[in-house]
């Protein structure tokens, strides 16, 4: 008689076994796993668990690294020339021409000789605006289209395939100084185009994430996972940095190569579903959710706006055969052979992926959305002219200046762990979002005003910013859209988190696109720092609904004295 096959518990297995429909990397060290070691015994879950966060970690790292270097490089396409010293063929014999060849050439007169056309025009702010807007109205726009197909197509295809030209995009800008480009064409349209496909890296991530994690602990999980985010800012500004006075081409080239080389390990390692390597705990959770069983211990979530009571307490045994019906309908349909933009229309109605309308349907999808517009244009506005303004403010050259923007992106790694701690302590997401937001407003002020006393005080000042900024978007983007994403609202329907993260952050990246183009249009950086302020101040408001339900929910718990886990 044949054995029944019994589905994986996560325990102690044999890393040999194989999977067919595994990427190629993953089935190699499997591969090699029975070769070499053939009674090693792991984790599987565990295993995997941690290699997709080590594989997403790294990929949104470079994503981010690679929209850095246009703020650090942006300080020597435009410079004071009467500061820059002159290159060694002023100052040298042999260059003069005429009747003497040993003659000096002679000194240039133009006070923009130092700087790269087309930016050595008086409105080079404005042109610089035109480069960051190219970028970020592209990604924003493509961002709603985003989640519409990393819905429908293998996600491991999809971010490989986005890193790969994002960081061909990246390359190319640094080309324009080896092939002497000038054409302002150029550089908008290469910025337009890599903003174009930096839209695959947040749902593609997201996504994966979610389908491999559980519900409990996830704003710590999301907020130490985010702090990608702020690393691959401070790896983009180092980079840049290091070559920016040297050959500021380099500054892209390096993080584009980069990017490409991590791109491909994607393709090679990530396992994009747990149903795909035979780890069935995450197909279960997936289960419960579709049954609606309330059974069980109640459990924390935001509000009734918000997200519902989690499913739990459902039979081993029914978690066993609905997890073979899920494998069999759904799940086992997207694998190794699945084209990345193949039809995928087998599944079962309720797993039809979320149209646009229905998404913005979902309760709290609007308000946290139209909050992340104006938080994400102040830390976009800083991410794009941060290491500008220090040098202008202050008497720090162009790499100190670059330097100590990383500080900024340090607090928001600090910012976004607090932020997840206290959301998951406090079940209120919201009202943790309304506080920071609310310390944050007067300490763009107070940095205004006192950031320019002294290198100490303005690295002081600008953690504790970063720290107050950053928390609530990293908040939002990652912890509060997943847990939108899968909404009680959707009846377990599991393809609704790409689209749900596709248009909270679609929305926070219109604000992005528009605040460093303000930054560059508003005359004077204390109105730019006005703008800031009240944009901190609306994301705040945004808020206001759901933080007050959310304390009214918290009152009521604690009159009639509910638990909450």
């Amino acid at each position: 008689m044949q054995r029944a096959r019994v589905p994986s518990t996560g325990r102690q297995q044999r890393m040999s076994s194989t999977y067919p429909s595994a990427p190629i990397g993953v089935r190699l060290i499997s591969y090699l796993s029975a070769k070499l070691c053939p009674r090693l015994q792991v984790n599987r879950v565990l295993w995997f668990k941690c290699s997709v966060l080590g594989l997403t970690y790294l990929a949104y790292t470079c994503y981010h690294m690679t929209r850095k270097p246009i703020s650090v490089v942006k300080s020597v396409l435009h410079r004071n020339c009467s500061t820059v010293t002159l290159p060694p063929e002023f100052v040298t014999p042999g260059g003069g021409g005429g009747s003497d060849p040993t003659a000096p050439p002679p000194l240039p007169t133009d006070g923009t000789w130092c700087d790269y056309a087309p930016f050595d025009q008086p409105d080079f702010n404005s042109l610089f605006g035109a480069l960051d807007s190219a970028f970020l109205f592209s990604y924003a726009i493509a961002m709603f289209f985003a989640g519409f197909i990393a819905e429908r197509v293998s996600l491991r295809y999809f971010l490989a395939l986005g890193m790969a030209f994002s960081g061909l995009f990246c390359y190319l800008f640094g080309m324009a100084k080896v092939y002497d480009i000038h054409a302002l064409w150029y550089f908008v349209a290469v910025q337009a185009l890599a903003g174009m496909f930096q839209t695959t890296g947040w749902p593609g991530v997201v996504t994966i994430v979610g389908r491999w994690f559980g519900k409990s602990k996830r704003g710590l999980i999301f907020g130490i996972w985010n702090s990608h985010t702020s690393i691959g800012n401070v790896l983009g500004t180092l980079i840049a940095a290091h070559y920016v006075e040297r050959d500021w081409s380099m500054s892209f080239v390096v993080p584009g190569f980069v990017m490409g080389l991590c791109g491909f390990l994607m393709f090679l390692f990530v396992v994009e579903r747990p149903e795909i390597v035979d780890c069935q705990e995450k197909v279960a959770d997936y289960a419960q959710q579709q049954r609606g069983s309330s059974a069980g211990s109640s459990v924390r979530r935001m509000d009734d706006s918000v997200s519902d009571v989690e499913d739990s307490g459902v039979s081993a045994e029914q978690d066993n055969v609905s997890t073979r019906t899920l494998r069999g309908s759904y799940y086992s349909e997207i694998n190794e052979r699945t084209p990345i933009l193949g039809s995928i229309n087998r599944a079962p109605p309720q797993h039809d992926a979320i149209g646009f309308f229905g998404a913005l349907r979902i309760p709290g999808v609007i308000e946290f959305s139209l909050s992340l517009f104006f938080s994400k244009l102040v830390s976009y506005t800083f991410l794009f002219w941060l290491p500008f303004y220090i040098q202008h403010s202050t008497s720090m050259g162009a790499k100190l200046s670059a330097d100590v923007s990383t500080v900024f992106d340090i607090g928001g790694i600090i910012g976004a762990i607090a932020a997840g701690m206290l959301s998951d302590a406090s079940a209120m997401p919201a009202t943790t979002c309304t506080g920071m937001l609310a310390i944050a407003a007067p300490l763009l002020l107070i940095y205004r005003c006192w950031g320019s006393v002294s290198l100490s005080v303005n690295i002081l000042l600008l953690f504790v910013v970063g720290l107050m900024v950053n928390g609530p978007y990293a908040l939002i983007t990652t912890s509060v859209s997943a847990e939108l994403g899968q909404h009680s609202s959707l009846n377990g329907n599991s393809k609704a988190l790409a689209t749900v993260t596709a248009i909270i952050d679609g929305t926070g990246s219109i604000g992005a696109a528009i605040g460093p183009l303000l930054a560059g249009m508003v005359s004077g950086w204390n109105n730019v720092f006005y703008m800031l302020v009240i944009s901190d101040v609306l994301a705040l408001a945004m808020l206001l609904r759901i933080s007050s339900k959310e304390c009214s929910r918290r009152n009521i718990n604690r009159r009639y004295n509910v638990r909450i886990e």
